[in-house]
């Protein structure tokens, strides 16, 4: 895949999540697709991760909305890096956390998506 279809994949992938779009974000995704969550969590399959989003998609954390800090693409493997800061907006409550997708893929797919984060939990702070 060409470095530019490598990134354009990647940054549309991260704007599926930020418009709340889970069949968007599931149509990225090969039938047969892994995702490692940060808490240890593994998923495999659409379905299953499905289930492992509908959570965060139904709204259940408050608005989650994720903002690139960095994105590295590497066209000859097929692989992504990208660091991002997660924002979390809900009932009167913000945060926000650092982490990073490992992501792979194959024939325009994506094979594995491997979350880590900097926080077990975000930081939540009232508003004032």
């Amino acid at each position: 895949m060409e470095r530019k279809q490598l990134e354009d994949l990647v940054v549309r992938f991260t704007e599926a999540f930020n418009r709340d779009d889970l069949d968007g974000v599931l149509s990225f995704m090969a039938d047969d697709a892994i995702y490692d969550e940060f808490n240890g969590r593994r998923s495999r399959g659409k379905q299953a991760i499905r289930e492992a989003f509908v959570p965060q998609f139904r709204g259940d954390f408050g608005r989650i909305r994720f903002q690139t800090e960095d994105l590295f693409v590497d066209p000859e493997s097929d692989k992504a890096l990208i660091r991002w800061l997660c924002v979390l907006e809900g009932d009167g409550q913000s945060g926000a956390w650092r982490g990073l997708d490992i992501l792979h893929f194959e024939n325009g797919l994506l094979t594995e998506k491997h979350t880590y984060a900097k926080a077990k939990v975000p930081l939540i702070v009232e508003k004032t």
